[in-house]
Formats: structure tokens, sequence, C-alpha cells
């Protein structure tokens, strides 16, 4: 069921994104192929997906969601660019391929970068609200992922404890996968009580996303992942099982997916693949 709607999703918006590039006719050669080789270079598509579904559990119809889903893969992937560069992770490989400076070099990866970040808000124009424009701005930005990758910088070689990797990882990582949910459900006019049960669902997703992450960094296949395993610690970086070892991330793992759980208790089965998708991301192998 996941692996459909996933695909399902994936199918929706990666025509969508090629669409929108399609239209900007002026990008110069080197950049387009940059951008492009970034942005279609595979993955699950799980922000968009997350915004998709969240419409369709709201109203039955994920189009008005589909501009803010491609802002949020555009944003998702510049800064995959950006991470991956010398002055940041420094990583060769993403997604199994070499990263955007391997290929393009660093000058252009971060131009790259910087363009897709700038599109995506073009893009979420589309959606005629801005507080969905707003929205991602804030997650996206110093509050949110920017300020999180800060956080995780400056963390380097420093013990941190679990109420520190949750702060670091909110913004970092949790913070673009909670706005998913959220302007999924904007977009499809969500009142009230179903937009704070979704936000709570984002969040814990969000955590057991993050604690996947670091389990996989630690005992995950690199040619299922796409990239080195053990990259965590080569950068001294704190992580969830350096905190509370394998069997305790794997178990706040489990408690963030019960949480996410009881977040739709106010949907019926209607929110049953949303169910299914929050253990499955404590299950992937990638």
């Amino acid at each position: 069921m996941i692996e459909e709607f996933l695909s399902s999703k994936a199918t929706k918006t990666e025509t969508a994104l090629s669409e929108y590039l399609a239209r900007r006719t002026e990008i110069p050669q080197t950049l387009r192929a940059a951008m492009e080789y970034s942005l279609f270079a595979g993955g699950k598509r799980l922000r968009p997906a997350l915004a998709l579904g969240a419409a369709e559990l709201i109203s039955g119809n994920d189009g008005d969601a589909l501009p803010a889903a491609c802002a949020l893969e555009m944003i998702h992937t510049y800064s995959l660019i950006h991470d991956d560069l010398p002055s940041m992770d420094n990583d060769d490989l993403r997604r199994g391929k070499p990263t955007s400076h391997k290929v393009y070099g660093e000058a252009i990866a971060i131009l790259a970068g910087d363009a897709l970040l700038t599109l995506a808000f073009e893009t979420a124009a589309d959606c005629g609200d801005a507080a969905v424009m707003r929205e991602i701005a804030n997650a996206a930005g110093a509050e949110g992922m920017v300020g999180g990758q800060v956080i995780d910088l400056e963390s380097e070689n420093l013990k941190l404890g679990v109420p520190q990797l949750r702060n670091l990882h909110a913004k970092k990582t949790g913070a673009l996968i909670r706005v998913a949910v959220r302007v999924g459900a904007m977009a499809a006019s969500a009142n009230s009580e179903q937009l704070d049960a979704l936000t709570r669902y984002g969040e814990s997703i969000g955590l057991a996303f993050q604690i996947a992450d670091d389990i996989l960094d630690v005992v995950g296949d690199q040619n299922a992942i796409g990239k080195p395993v053990g990259s965590d610690a080569s950068n001294n970086k704190s992580t969830y099982p350096a905190a509370v070892g394998l069997d305790g991330a794997r178990k706040l793992a489990d408690d963030a997916v019960a949480d996410a759980v009881t977040a739709l208790e106010l949907f019926g089965p209607e929110a049953d693949t949303f169910r299914a998708l929050a253990r499955y991301i404590i299950e992937r192998d990638r």
C-alpha cells in the first residue's frame, strides 16, 4: 500500500517538476543540467507525498497542494546539494550517484542549489496563498532547516543528549516534514482541529525519520542507502544511537511512530495510509 502511494505521488510530483522547469526557457544550459541532475536523481519524494496525502485526506483532492509539494522537493534538493559540499558534509555520493559538486564543480553546485531555492518560492506562489508561502519560508529558513544545520555544525565533536538532539533535528530535518503535512492540509482548507492533528503527526514522523536515518548510518547497507555508512561517526556528529544505543534509538523511533498514529485519532480509515506511512518510515532500508 505504501509503495503504491509513494510511487503515485512521486509520479505526479515529477511530472509537475518537469513542467515547471520546462517553462523556464532562459536558464543557462549548464545550470539547468545541474538543477535537473539533483532534482531527478531519485528518492521517495516523501515531502511531496506528505503534502499531497494531507490534502487528499482533508478534501479528497490533492491538486491544490501540488505547487507546494513541488516547492518542498526543490527546497529539499537544494539542501542536499549544499549539505554535500566540501565545506559542509563533504560527501562524494548521494543516492548512489556522484554528488553535484563532484560532477559540476563547487561553484555550479552552489548556484544550482540557489536556483532551486528561489524557483521553489516562485512555484509555491501558484498556491495563491501567502500563508502557505510563509509556512514554507519559516520551515526552510533560519528558524527551521538552515538554523538546524548551523546547530549541527556547531555541535560537531560534542556529545548531545536526547533533548538537544530533538531540538536540532526538529529544525534540520523535522521542519520540512512537519510543514509538508501542514501546507497540504492548508491547501485543502483544513479546519483548526484537523490542522492541529496533522501538525502533531508531522512532528512525530519527522522525529521518527531522523532516528531511522541515524540507525541506518550505523547498520544500513551502503548499496541500499546510496552513500557510505558511518559518515556520522567519521564527522563526529551526535546521533541517537550514540546517545542512547541502538536499542534505545529503536525504542525512541517506535514511540514516535505511536505518537504519530495517536495524532490521527480524529480521522477514520481514510487516514490508514498515513498510519502505515509512519510505520514505514522506521522500517525502510534507505
